[in-house]
Formats: structure tokens, C-alpha cells, sequence
């Protein structure tokens, strides 16, 4: 720390000269923090050596520079660092967190304060301690986005269960009025319009049987017959289907590779592909492209983040849309959400492939931004002799 110059006088006061020695003593001894003082302007002053470890900058590279070159650049653009120095000026003190570069262009999370130096009525420039926090504010990111997931999936399990409850419930009434229908048809001396309109009440009820078909695949309630396939092969012998059903408009293409073999139901995950194929091709309603994906995914499932590390099939639809805002992406497996006009669809493709992952112990996720297209991935484990994280 440079040496503070005291005015000449003809009595020298040695207590006030050891009380700055002592102080000198004390700062150059911190290491975590950086202590140094800017003059009126914002340009380094004095230096601590723990300026040095933290920042990077020896005391003769970082005397006389401008304390801004410690920030960012967006940070620099939007003015931070004087608006730093304007609230310490006039409101006493400046204390506040963010981004901070270092010499090697490495960023770390800094706490910094910043305190006004006053000679009489004059600014004579101003004290700044900051400290390396990089690993707290890490922590404190864990935490919030582990606290997210676990709303996630209590969300996600509530839902579950009352829409397993719900469509056992609906499908006892719907079982009622099959029953009742065919009783109003065998009656003799029905008309032929009494039984086109018990036609048309027929149709609704296997509309309504699918809803609930996927009401239950979304709670987990549908039943599977698990058999071991090879992923690669599933895929590709559904893939003329997926094809078709992007119509003329979309090209699809496939990038399949030898993933391994898992325990699945291979007409429900021939449906839930499908569903994303479908839901793609809507998305893309100007033209575009539609790609169907495999690979080796090794974690833990967003989930179920306390489970040990797995490794999974990783089966992605990937499509060149208009994409979707995180909010929406966020949402877009709860069942009947969907931001499709009234008629277009039921809000339940998305929540089908949900339920259908999760029941087969692997999970599904949705990786989306605006004018980045969408990309939705279903996650299943492989069979026990490929796996490769224990």
C-alpha cells in the first residue's frame, strides 16, 4: 500500500505515524479480500495483496488504471461503473454483487463495497473492498435449482395423481353409457334414425376412450408390456410412418446410431414418438425440418436428481420451428395445456410421452428458445449390461 502523506508541521506526531504504519500493517496482511483505494475519478490509487490474488494484477500493472476495467463488458456498456461511484458519492456507501474479470479474462462473483473518502467538503476519492464469493453464490444456485426441481416434480406427482383418479372415473361412466347404447340400438322397431344418432354418440365415446387411454399413460396408470429391443431397430422400423406423417412440407431425416438395448413397450414408444413427430410438424407450419435422433445420455434424471447416476437411450425429435418461450416450455407437459387454437388439439400428445417415460423409469425433457426450433428428448435406461455409470 502506498505510503499516506501527512502535511509538514513542526511537531512530528509519532503516535499518528505508528497508527498508519499499524494500518498499512493490517491491509497488506488481508488476502481475501482486495483493499484499495480510487481517487475522485475511479482510478486506482493503492493496491493489497489481496487485490493481487484475486484479480490477477500486480501493483504496478493496476496503479493509475481505471477501476472499470474490472467489469464486464456488458457491465461497462450499461454505465455500472459509474453509477457505482454516483450512489457511494451520494448516498454513503455502495454495496452490491455481480460479475467481475480478472487478468486472464476469467470471470468470478464478487461482494463489493464501496465507501466515499471526505477531505472536509472535498471528495478525495474512495475506499473499495471486494471479495471473492464465486463459490457461495455457485451453492446458492445448486440450491435454488434443486429447490425448483423438487416443485417440479411435486407438481408433476400431484397432477399425476389426480388425473389417474379422474380417468378411471371417467372411464367407469363412459363403460355405463357404451352399455346404454347398445341396449337403445338392439331395441326392436328402432328407427334408422335412432341408430345413426346412436352412431354418432359411438364415435364421441372412442374419442372420449383415447383421451382417457391418454389420461393414464400421463398418470402412469397404463399397462406396458416391457420386452427388450434394440433402440436403433425400433426406430428405424417406424420410420416410413414418421415420415408420412410430416406430409409434404417438412423433410425428415434420421441420425441413428447403435445406442444399446432397452426394456420397453414398443407400441407405446412407437405412439410416443409419434406424438412428437406430429406435434413438430404442427409447430413448423411454414416448412422446415424434422429430425429423429439417438444416443448415450449418462446422469441423473431431472426428476429423481437424488437417484444414482444412469445411463440412458437418449431418443430426441428435433424440428427448425418458431421454438417456445421458457415459460411455455415449462408447462408444455402438464395435461390439456397446449398453445394450439380451440379444435387443433387436446393438450395431451406432450403429456402422454411424459407419463410414458416415467413409466418406463426414464423421464422426458424439453429444450427450446424462441426462433431456435424445438428439441424434445425421451430418456429411457438401458438394459443392465450397458450400463457404464455405477
Amino acid at each position: 500500500m502506498e505510503a499516506i502523506e501527512v502535511a509538514a508541521g513542526p511537531v512530528v506526531d509519532t503516535g499518528l505515524e505508528d497508527d498508519l504504519r499499524e494500518l498499512a500493517l493490517l491491509i497488506r496482511s488481508v488476502s481475501d479480500y482486495a483493499i484499495y483505494m480510487l481517487d475522485a475519478h475511479g482510478y486506482v490509487r493503492t493496491w493489497n495483496p489481496g487485490g493481487e490474488r484475486i484479480k490477477g494484477y500486480s501493483k504496478a500493472e493496476v496503479l493509475g488504471l481505471h477501476f472499470s476495467h474490472f467489469f464486464t463488458e456488458e457491465d461497462r456498456a450499461g454505465k455500472l461503473p459509474d453509477r457505482v461511484l454516483q450512489i457511494a458519492r451520494d448516498q454513503g456507501k455502495f454495496e452490491g454483487e455481480g460479475w467481475r474479470v480478472r487478468k486472464n479474462g476469467s470471470r468470478f462473483w464478487a461482494s463489493v463495497v464501496v465507501d466515499p473518502i471526505w477531505r472536509g467538503e472535498e471528495l478525495a476519492g474512495f475506499a473499495k473492498v471486494t471479495r471473492d464469493i464465486t463459490e457461495r453464490h455457485e451453492a446458492q444456485q445448486r440450491l435454488q435449482q434443486a429447490q425448483a426441481q423438487l416443485a417440479e416434480v411435486q407438481k408433476m406427482d400431484a397432477v399425476g395423481k389426480l388425473t389417474l383418479g379422474l380417468a378411471h372415473d371417467f372411464n367407469n361412466l363412459l363403460a355405463v353409457v357404451v352399455n346404454c347404447l347398445e341396449l337403445i340400438d338392439l331395441r326392436p322397431g328402432t328407427d334408422a334414425r335412432a341408430h345413426e344418432l346412436v352412431s354418432v354418440a359411438q364415435r364421441a365415446i372412442d374419442r372420449g376412450t383415447l383421451l382417457t387411454r391418454q389420461l393414464l399413460s400421463f398418470g402412469c396408470g397404463q399397462a406396458m408390456v416391457l420386452e427388450r429391443h434394440r433402440v436403433d431397430g425400433l426406430l428405424r422400423r417406424s420410420c416410413e410412418l414418421y415420415r408420412r406423417a410430416c406430409g409434404g412440407r417438412l423433410h425428415f431425416n434420421e441420425a441413428l446410431g447403435e445406442v444399446g438395448e432397452i426394456d420397453v413397450d414398443a407400441g407405446q414408444l412407437e405412439a410416443a414418438i409419434l406424438n412428437l413427430v406430429v406435434n413438430a410438424r404442427d409447430a413448423c407450419n411454414e416448412g422446415g425440418e424434422v429430425q429423429l435422433r439417438n444416443s448415450v445420455w449418462e446422469g441423473c434424471s431431472p426428476y429423481a436428481p437424488d437417484q444414482a447416476p444412469r445411463t440412458y437411450a437418449r431418443i430426441e425429435v428435433a424440428d427448425t420451428g418458431p421454438g417456445m418461450e421458457a415459460a411455455v416450455a415449462a408447462r408444455a407437459f402438464e395435461p390439456f395445456f397446449t398453445t394450439k387454437t380451440v379444435g387443433q388439439g387436446s393438450g395431451l400428445g406432450l403429456s402422454q410421452v411424459f407419463g410414458f417415460a416415467v413409466q418406463s423409469g426414464g423421464f422426458a425433457v424439453i429444450s427450446s428458445e424462441p426462433g431456435r426450433g424445438c428439441t424434445v428428448a425421451v430418456c429411457l435406461p438401458l438394459a443392465m449390461e450397458h450400463q457404464h455409470v455405477q
